[in-house]
């Protein structure tokens, strides 16, 4: 079905996660993203979600592009080049629970896509598909960090894997190219200080403070990836959903700044852009000129 890899862990209360979590949200590192608040116990625990659940299967999905955009154009992340990911990998997800249906007989699970209030990094460490680096993300040695995370919640009991050694050392990469200063401590990001926030999860204006420090992403960042070294292992994809629009590819700052509304809707069809919406990525594109 085009997975990556795939981990599995029983499911339960994830004990270890629960207080980081409670410090982050009591911070206020979560800013205006309200929801992060909310289904605190439900996070921590998806027996919760799923009635009678045994197994947590965490799977991995490459989005890794093979062409990338022109180095003069305001720059989106790399997972939003193509179509809309919540859609794409849970119909996946949907037929892999189907399969097991058909091989197994009535197992009953629900399948999630960074859709519910699961912590999906937690658990896919916890099945061995890679640690939770310096940056927050999840790195795995052989293919870095540019993949989506995917769960099956299923009422199935099964063998489970062990959780693997972090490898980032000594390393600081990530830290000290995040423009905005958002890694406040290893493996701790403010996500009220991050450019991913600004551009796609604030709905008001940006800060004036923040000016001159987005190094030109309009949607998202990818720069603490980018300077990752585990990346250098990323492969290109081969999901044709996730290949972009050609024109996104060659959109010069010019043709950014003077998108249409019918414009966005023609070259963003399908795409995450549109949870900013034409109105967003127009501040967003103000707010860098």
């Amino acid at each position: 079905m085009g997975f990556l890899s795939c981990g599995i862990s029983k499911a339960g209360y994830l004990e270890k996660e629960a207080p980081r979590l409670e410090d982050w949200l009591n911070k206020n590192q979560n800013g205006q993203m309200s929801y992060m608040d909310n289904h605190f116990d439900t996070r921590l625990d998806p027996t919760l979600l799923v009635d009678d659940a045994k197994s947590v299967v965490s799977l991995l999905f490459n989005y890794y592009p093979k062409d990338f955009q022109g180095s003069e154009s305001y720059k989106i992340a790399k997972y939003a080049y193509g179509e809309d990911y919540h859609h794409v990998v849970k119909d996946k997800l949907k037929e892999l629970l189907f399969s097991i249906q058909s091989e197994i007989g009535e197992v009953a699970g629900r399948a999630f896509v960074d859709s519910a209030p699961i912590l999906e990094k937690a658990w896919a460490a916890k099945s061995g598909l890679g640690w939770v680096g310096k940056n927050s993300n999840l790195l795995t040695q052989k293919v870095g960090s540019f993949y989506f995370i995917a769960e099956l919640i299923i009422d199935l009991d099964l063998e489970y894997d062990y959780a693997t050694t972090d490898h980032c050392g000594t390393c600081t990469a990530c830290i000290d190219a995040c423009p905005t200063e958002a890694i406040v401590a290893p493996y701790v990001v403010d996500g009220s200080k991050c450019i991913s926030y600004f551009t796609i999860e604030l709905k008001e204006n940006i800060p004036d403070e923040m000016k001159g420090k987005f190094d030109d992403w309009a949607f998202g960042c990818d720069i603490c990836q980018d300077v990752c070294p585990w990346n250098k292992f990323s492969k290109s994809h081969n999901e044709p959903l996730f290949s972009p629009n050609p024109n996104l590819l060659t959109m010069s700052k010019k043709e950014w700044t003077e998108i249409t509304e019918e414009t966005f809707r023609v070259v963003f069809k399908n795409s995450p852009l549109k949870r900013a919406k034409y109105k967003g990525i127009k501040r967003n594109i103000d707010f860098l000129q």
